[in-house]
Order: C-alpha cells, then sequence, then structure tokens
C-alpha cells in the first residue's frame, strides 16, 4: 500500500506541544493528538530515544536535551561517556526505542513501538547517523549505528521497525 507523506504545513508558525511527558509513548501520542486538532488528515509523531538500564533508564525521553537544552550531539555523547566511564559488560547494554502515534482529528487511531538493542562504546566510531550512533554498538552486524549503510539502518533501526509496524496498522485498517 503506497503512502505519501507530507510535512505540516507552516509548522513553524503552529502552536507548539511541550514534550514533558514521562514516557516515549506519551510524548508521541501528545503531539499526535495535539497536532491533529490543527491539521487536516492523519498525522502522525514520533518520540524516540536512547535507553540505559544501568543509568536507571537515562537518557530516555531526555535524550535530546541529556547534556543541557541547545547541546551538540557530541556533548550528548561526551556526557554519556563520562557516566558510562566505570560500567562494564552487561552494564554497558543499552537500546533505541521509538514510539509512533498515528492521530486523526484529536483521536488516536494508532499506538506502535518498537526498539533494537545494542550496547555503548567507549569511544565514537564512524561518520554517519546522529545523535548517539557513534557510540551505539549493534553486534547482529558489528558495528555501530553510525558505521550502517542507510539501508542497513533502515532495515535494522527502531524508527525504521516502528514505522513498519505503523504501515502494517494502517493496512489491516483500510
Amino acid at each position: 500500500m503506497p503512502v505519501e507523506l507530507e510535512l505540516l504545513a507552516n509548522f513553524d508558525e503552529l502552536p507548539p506541544f511541550d514534550e514533558n511527558a514521562p514516557t516515549f509513548v506519551e510524548n508521541a501520542a501528545g503531539k499526535a493528538l495535539h497536532y491533529s486538532r490543527i491539521q487536516e488528515g492523519f498525522v502522525f509523531a514520533d518520540d524516540s530515544g536512547l535507553v540505559v538500564p544501568a543509568l536507571g533508564g537515562a537518557p530516555g525521553v531526555h535524550s535530546a536535551r541529556y547534556a543541557g537544552p541547545g547541546a551538540a550531539n557530541s556533548q550528548r555523547i561526551e556526557k554519556l561517556l563520562a557516566e558510562m566511564r566505570d560500567k562494564s559488560g552487561r552494564e554497558r547494554a543499552a537500546y533505541f526505542v521509538c514510539a509512533i502515534a498515528l492521530a486523526k482529528r484529536g483521536r488516536a487511531i494508532a499506538v506502535v513501538t518498537d526498539r533494537v538493542d545494542g550496547e555503548i562504546l567507549d569511544a565514537p566510531r564512524g561518520a554517519g547517523g546522529f545523535g548517539y550512533d557513534p557510540v551505539f554498538y549493534f553486534p547482529a552486524l558489528k558495528k555501530t549505528f553510525a558505521e550502517l549503510s542507510a539501508k542497513e539502518k533502515n532495515q535494522h533501526s527502531h524508527r525504521g521497525k516502528a514505522f513498519r509496524r505503523l504501515l502494517a496498522a494502517l493496512s489491516s485498517m483500510l
């Protein structure tokens, strides 16, 4: 089933949604519901981030703000690596999670999630990707997410997997 995606028209002029919920699902659903009340058609929104159980789930829903507002990816990675310095073995386990919510006219239609498991390296590797990709090692391919090709990342990433779940949910509704 072909799906055509468009950015919300004049997004910068729309009333913003404050992402302050404690879970990825609540943030994704909140955004989708919020924007679906002011835009026609289906609206989907996601929330995603890195979870490190040995850090109590941090960075978690604060992944983008982990090193403070406006911090660069390199600063977030630096903070993460500093907090992981004394961790070894299973303590370095981590996963990326993505939640996607679909809404229409202020009503939730579907919410899907998925994740990809890996571990945090001691130092960044690779030049691709963004965010925590250079320190997120994916054992199945023996590479960091920053070393994956676009095709590999789309196939294995939390976002790719969650988006395929959303498409499956949509096709079962139509």
